[in-house]
């Protein structure tokens, strides 16, 4: 499998994470819990939340496809494809109704032209 692939596969499955958190992180059982004071009742709230579960299995096997990755390629060539990641963020982000400010999507190309001069070198 092209190293390419390995390394946005997993890029996806860390953007999957996100949203997921986002979601489990969002619902009014978790916002409640979130309410009150710090307890191992609120962790268990939280933690048990299956979104928040989802998303942390998510991330980790994002982890483990990203180990593929770093079997291949040096990290100081592999680490910056992260940055790709802010680019579906935002995208799948605008698609869910977040807001893009201007500011915002200029940030994120110059994180994506930088992506492209490191892959390049």
């Amino acid at each position: 499998m092209h190293v390419i692939f390995i390394a946005l596969t997993s890029i996806a499955l860390s953007v999957a994470a996100q949203f997921t958190l986002k979601a489990g992180m969002s619902s009014a059982a978790v916002k409640a819990a979130m309410a009150q004071p710090l307890s191992v009742a609120t962790a268990y709230e939280v933690f048990t939340n299956r979104f928040v579960f989802a998303g942390f299995a998510l991330y980790g096997i994002g982890a483990v496809v990203w180990l593929g990755v770093l079997s291949r390629w040096d990290v100081s060539k592999a680490y910056p494809l992260v940055g790709v990641g802010f680019g579906l963020t935002a995208v799948v982000g605008a698609l869910m109704g977040e807001q893009l400010t201007p500011s915002r999507v200029v940030g994120i190309a110059l994180i994506c032209a930088g992506v492209l001069l490191v892959g390049r070198s």
